[in-house]
């Protein structure tokens, strides 16, 4: 599994062709339970049973498969009309990283990924966008290239644009959840390399980009807006399919 190079945030807005809206979208997978959302701390610990029952089944690891479920039961409550399941979550990840595992990348229970997974440099070669990374070429006073990161690839503009910390108490949580704004600080925006903040990140993504993802065109839209690529959809329906059965 390579991580993809052309990833989140490169191609803008993401509307596909309608003529190219296709297939119904994946199922949302087996229903999660009821968990509260209240507190600061690891917001995902809740689902770990659910998720040590299932992830065997699906070859994704229990502690990824916390983090797309609390990702999902996060927008259900503060986006309900997003309708984003966690297959959707984990069939982006499995293509982008093989679910954090990627160069054998592991995941701590902090929900840390270590090494660190890393992107090629975004150099405008070799078919990849262009892009540079304006705070690392300030930092370093030279051109530095923007590299996607961690288990969902960032890259750093989309990041600062929709990153979120998921263990933040979940009042602020929902305050940043249900507007399209970036998160208020830099200590809530979290980090690309924790898979919690990640896959959080690319719900609001997800569900900013595509509406109501329930639905075809939306899911569609959604999922392009990832990665401007009818490969790349059609290959994450096919994936995120495969955790419905």
């Amino acid at each position: 599994m390579s991580v993809v190079a052309v990833v989140i945030g490169v191609a803008g807005c993401g509307r596909g062709p309608d003529r190219q809206v296709g297939a119904a979208p994946p199922g949302a997978g087996e229903p999660l339970p009821a968990i509260q959302l209240v507190a600061a701390g690891r917001q995902a610990a809740p689902l770990q049973d659910w998720a040590r029952n299932r992830g065997g089944k699906y070859g994704i690891p229990a502690r990824a498969l916390q983090a797309y479920g609390y990702a999902a039961v996060a927008l259900a409550k503060t986006q309900p009309g997003c309708h984003l399941g966690w297959t959707t979550l984990a069939g982006i990840a499995r293509v982008e990283s093989d679910h954090g595992r990627h160069r054998g990348a592991k995941i701590a229970t902090d929900g840390q990924v270590k090494p660190p997974i890393r992107g090629v440099a975004l150099d405008g070669t070799k078919g990849n966008a262009r892009i540079v990374d304006p705070d690392a070429s300030a930092r370093t006073g030279h051109t530095v290239f923007a590299a996607a990161a961690g288990p969902f690839q960032f890259i750093p503009d989309t990041w600062k644009r929709w990153g979120v910390r998921a263990d933040t108490d979940y009042k602020t949580l929902a305050s940043t959840l249900q507007k399209a704004n970036p998160a208020a600080s830099n200590e809530l925006t979290g980090s690309p390399d924790n898979i919690d903040d990640a896959a959080l990140a690319a719900g609001r993504y997800l569900c900013a980009s595509g509406g109501d993802l329930s639905t075809a065109r939306g899911w569609r839209q959604a999922i392009f807006a990832y990665n401007h690529s009818d490969t790349y959809v059609r290959q994450i329906h096919a994936t995120a399919t495969s955790y419905t059965r």
